[in-house]
């Protein structure tokens, strides 16, 4: 609705600043393109099918990761030129900060499963 003076009026009040030319939009915000929202398409419909398959996806590569120091290893100890010490190294490290991010997931998604079971109904 606009007054005599060509100004937005919502009930009864003309606002003095065009607060909607004010808003920043960024890329999650698409719905001034005439497009709908990429902030609801995330919630709305979700990229897994549940969290069983995303648990067995985090356990594959869980192994791969901690069997790679071993591959690597064999391949440096028959005089592979193209493996190295640094890379058995490498593997090794990214096996063992794999293994400390599987073991606190477990302890959080347990602590959670404890905090639903004391729920009260």
């Amino acid at each position: 609705m606009k007054n005599k003076g060509g100004e937005k009026m919502f009930n009864g009040f003309i606002p003095r600043y065009d607060l909607e030319a004010r808003i920043q939009h960024s890329k999650l915000d698409s719905w001034g393109n005439g497009m709908p929202s990429a902030r609801m398409n995330r919630v709305e419909e979700p990229s897994t099918a549940d969290f069983s398959s995303v648990m067995s996806g985090l356990v594959e590569n869980l192994n791969t990761q901690i069997e790679a120091p071993d591959n690597l290893l064999k391949d440096a100890m028959m005089g592979s030129e193209n493996v190295d010490v640094h890379d058995v190294m490498t593997a090794m490290a990214k096996a063992e900060l794999t293994v400390s991010v599987a073991t606190t997931i477990t302890g959080k998604v347990i602590q959670a499963y404890d905090k639903i079971m004391q729920l009260q109904i």
